[in-house]
């Protein structure tokens, strides 16, 4: 159904030039792309940043609360934002 998209004259005059301008940069890449580069997804090299998953200190729930507008049960207490029907 995408491919049936109604256009204007004017607007396939503008996509023609833009589809042109795509079509000459993927020509001059092809012309560059030679089967001893290398194909790459980033510039510059990445490595793994994860650390290990260690436990450490956590906060106590007063600790949690203390700062909170509303609480109750050991919880936030937030205003509702669903309807009655809920």
């Amino acid at each position: 159904m995408l491919a049936r998209i109604q256009l204007s004259d004017d607007e396939v005059t503008q996509l023609t030039g833009q589809l042109d301008a795509i079509v000459d940069n993927i020509a001059k890449v092809s012309e560059v792309a030679t089967p001893d580069v290398v194909a790459t997804s980033h510039p510059i090299a990445m490595s793994n940043v994860f650390r290990p998953d260690e436990v450490g200190q956590t906060l106590t729930h007063a600790q949690v609360l203390q700062n909170a507008p509303d609480s109750a049960d050991g919880r936030f207490r937030v205003t509702a934002i669903l309807g009655e029907e809920q």
